[in-house]
């Protein structure tokens, strides 16, 4: 039987090391973190201090210069770039920014296309995107395209899209970055009632009101872990 405290990410000894015309910048130090399923974790800092390099490396998008990183029992730190994209695929929702819904595609095919990368079967895909977009509140805009929903919107339907495929973690980078405070507060609460129903989070931001949502926040400064808080999130 699986444990569901079990622990998801451990890190040892993480770093990253940026080359560029012969100068190294040092953009993680000594990064130990364990997360456990079904935790929402923040990572919170300044403009330039590592979040969203840690972020990166915690969702496979890149690999670590040195250290150790486990995924659900398993070393990832040294995996090729399709290995890593394989794993990422199944294991990994991403919620960007930016959004990054696809111009051309309707909601219910951009939600969908996670599921098409993996070679789902049809009837399973309309079920899962069905499933995705309900619990996000966008099932009645499946046939819209992105031009035709507000910011909140698209990122709600960027939220089904990390989460059509039942994945391990949630991975949030900066998710309120480009919305107004209203829908800003809107997607915290959907990744709170999420993380509720047995969701793991993980969420960059450099807003404390945002980092306050979770049940345990990283401070890194200057790519290192200088604080960890456990508190009480908002709205418990």
């Amino acid at each position: 039987m699986t444990d569901p405290n079990a622990t998801l990410i451990k890190m040892e000894g993480v770093k990253k090391v940026f080359y560029t015309d012969e100068v190294e910048t040092h953009a993680l130090s000594e990064i130990h973190l364990e997360i456990k399923k079904g935790q929402y974790i923040s990572i919170a800092g300044p403009s330039g201090c590592g979040k969203s390099t840690l972020l990166s490396i915690l969702g496979l998008l890149d690999s670590p210069t040195g250290g150790e990183y486990t995924l659900n029992g398993s070393p990832v730190a040294n995996l090729s770039i399709s290995e890593r994209t394989r794993i990422r695929n199944r294991e990994i929702g991403f919620i960007f920014q930016a959004f990054n819904l696809i111009g051309d595609l309707t909601v219910y095919e951009n939600v969908e296309l996670p599921l098409t990368y993996r070679g789902t079967s049809g009837a399973e895909r309309k079920q899962k995107v069905q499933h995705a977009l309900e619990r996000v509140g966008m099932a009645h805009r499946l046939r819209h395209y992105p031009s035709q929903l507000s910011g909140g919107q698209q990122q709600r339907v960027a939220v089904a899209r990390a989460l059509v495929g039942d994945p391990l973690i949630l991975m949030a980078d900066e998710p309120t970055g480009n919305l107004d405070s209203k829908n800003g507060e809107a997607v915290m609460e959907l990744l709170r009632d999420l993380h509720r129903n047995g969701a793991t989070v993980c969420m960059v931001t450099h807003d404390q009101r945002y980092a306050n949502f979770a049940e345990r926040t990283i401070h890194l400064f200057d790519g290192r872990i200088v604080e960890e808080t456990q508190e009480a999130p908002v709205g418990a």
